[in-house]
């Protein structure tokens, strides 16, 4: 298996030293056990080397930038920040690195998102372990991880995704602030004749300015304008007042 790794001229600019120079690796995952496991099946690859395994995104940002690895594993999700951040930072401060991000599970917009960061594709971490060592030494060469039709079908579902959250937050925005005010008390669940009494208006008026938010937003139903505004950060469910 090593054999097919062995450090031929082609690819990645950094593959063009020494060809028993191995693959410097740098495995971030802020599951350290899952890290550490695939520390453990790289290693057992004499081409490939693991200097450094992190936990979080500022970890592997900051030590990309000291050891210079040729490949990053990059974990998509992460508390301090994003795969898909560090990845744009590791590139942006070295071109050369090859980062593959490893996520749970298939997702056409990460795909997306990964490659538009910069990396070479994306790897599901129930294969990982399996198949961690072949996709390294793939992306060390520069050579395609996904097929160019998966890849263009990802972006295109996602810059569709994004005109449909573009046009979303354009009705959103034609909100009246009184209309807001009526969505964010629906959402900590507050009834019609509890929102009627705290905004001192009669039930009819309410009903209209329910209509108007359902019409500008071309909804049907409640429950479909709060699922839209509290997607896109129009309303909150915590910190309103109680019902007077």
């Amino acid at each position: 298996m090593a054999g097919s790794g062995n450090g031929s001229g082609t690819g990645n600019g950094k593959a063009n030293g020494s060809a028993r120079q191995p693959i410097t690796v740098l495995i971030v995952d802020d599951e350290r056990t899952f890290g550490e496991a695939l520390e453990v099946a790289l290693e057992r690859e004499k081409d490939l080397r693991v200097i450094h395994v992190a936990t979080g995104g500022s970890e592997a940002v900051a030590a990309a930038g000291e050891q210079h690895p040729d490949v990053v594993l990059m974990d998509a999700s992460m508390p301090d920040m994003s795969g898909i951040e560090a990845t744009r930072r590791i590139k942006e401060a070295d071109p050369e690195a090859a980062v593959v991000i490893l996520s749970g599970h298939d997702d056409d917009y990460l795909l997306a998102r990964a490659v538009q960061a910069g990396a070479s594709g994306m790897l599901r971490k129930t294969e990982a372990v399996l198949d961690v060592a072949s996709t390294v030494r793939r992306a060390h060469r520069g050579e395609a991880i996904h097929n160019e039709v998966e890849v263009e079908l990802a972006q295109r579902r996602l810059r569709h995704r994004r005109d449909l959250d573009d046009d979303a937050r354009a009705r959103l925005d034609r909100l009246t602030p009184r209309e807001l005010e009526i969505l964010s008390l629906m959402a900590v669940g507050r009834s019609p004749d509890e929102i009627a009494t705290s905004l001192a208006m009669s039930p009819n008026t309410l009903r209209t300015h329910t209509q108007n938010v359902l019409t500008k937003l071309r909804v049907h139903s409640k429950m479909e304008a709060l699922v839209l505004a509290i997607r896109h950060g129009k309303v909150t469910t915590v910190d309103l007042p109680e019902a007077g």
